[in-house]
């Protein structure tokens, strides 16, 4: 008689879950909603020019089908490896997306690996750090009045820069790894805190490199699958082993994204010397890093 009564609070239980769910959707819903339109409309056409972007790119895979896709991709890196100074494209194009809010710089770094193979490092590497200093050292100095202006006004960046200042380059190495921020607003995040330096920002990129590595990895092994021609000299056993490793090398980012994020977390709620208020404002800053960046924060806005 017992087992209906704890059936019966099992789904009660499970209901009240999945209400809550929703609930926090709909509200994270509702404060998006509340940020676009606090965003100023330069901010507002960049947004929508993004999703018109991806819903274009939806489509084109749609319509193309994602075989067929994968194969104009695949003859697309073949012919930028094939000319003169194709990498040398592959390398100005890496550091043009690595500007916020452009896009493509992870794309970018797949194609490295879809062209040159696990060669591709190479090419990926040296453009990662030479990329984002130049951005660190462009914002830094070009926005210097303006950061200044921003993190004397803002609790929350002020708590960012007083535990990064406290944690030092340990704490600057684990932010720069993590998934959050994403790569264009990281490269803003650091150039708009002055407590970091050139040297150490550089030390915390060359830390990111591994994450490179299997970005060109993974896009290596869909390039053996993207081509209709080798697929199809291709054994079952060899199709399934590729298959299986993009798989374990696209698990492994993301588990490794995650093991770091945690680990950031940690250090900000494990910092003595600070409150819990900064301590919360400082993990607030960190998440909101694309709209909070000084650097970027209501720059079209200022420049109308």
């Amino acid at each position: 008689m017992q087992l209906p009564d704890d059936d019966s609070e099992s789904r009660t239980r499970l209901g009240a879950r999945v209400a809550a769910v929703f609930k926090s959707v709909y509200r994270y819903a509702l404060s998006l909603r509340t940020r676009f339109l606090g965003l100023p409309l330069a901010a507002k056409c960049i947004i929508a020019l993004f999703v018109l972007i991806n819903v274009g790119l939806i489509s084109l895979i749609i319509y193309v089908t994602p075989a067929g896709l994968a194969q104009i991709l695949y003859d697309t890196a073949q012919r930028i490896k094939d000319a003169p100074f194709g990498w040398l494209g592959i390398v100005g194009f890496m550091i043009v997306t690595s500007f916020p809010p452009l896009i493509g710089y992870s794309t970018t770094v797949s194609v490295c690996g879809f062209a040159y193979g696990i060669k591709g490092f190479l090419i990926a590497a040296p453009a990662t750090v030479l990329g984002s200093a130049i951005v660190f050292l462009t914002l830094r100095y070009v926005f210097q009045s303006r950061m200044r202006k921003f993190a004397s006004s803002n609790a929350k960046w002020k708590a960012l820069e007083d535990v990064i200042r406290a944690k030092g380059l340990p704490l600057i190495i684990l932010i720069r790894v993590s998934p959050l921020p994403p790569w264009v607003y990281s490269n803003a995040l650091f150039a708009s805190i002055e407590t970091v330096s050139l040297w150490q920002f550089v030390i915390a990129t060359i830390c990111l490199l591994p994450k490179i590595f299997l970005t060109v990895f993974v896009g290596s092994r869909i390039a053996e699958l993207a081509d209709g021609k080798h697929r199809e000299k291709m054994d079952p056993l060899s199709k399934v082993l590729n298959g299986v490793s993009i798989g374990v090398g696209v698990l492994l980012g993301i588990t490794a994204g995650w093991v770091v994020y945690r680990l950031t977390q940690k250090e900000f709620r494990a910092l003595e010397a600070s409150t819990i208020e900064e301590e919360r404002e400082a993990a607030e800053a960190l998440v909101e890093a694309e709209e909070a960046t000084p650097l970027i924060r209501r720059f079209s806005s200022d420049t109308v």
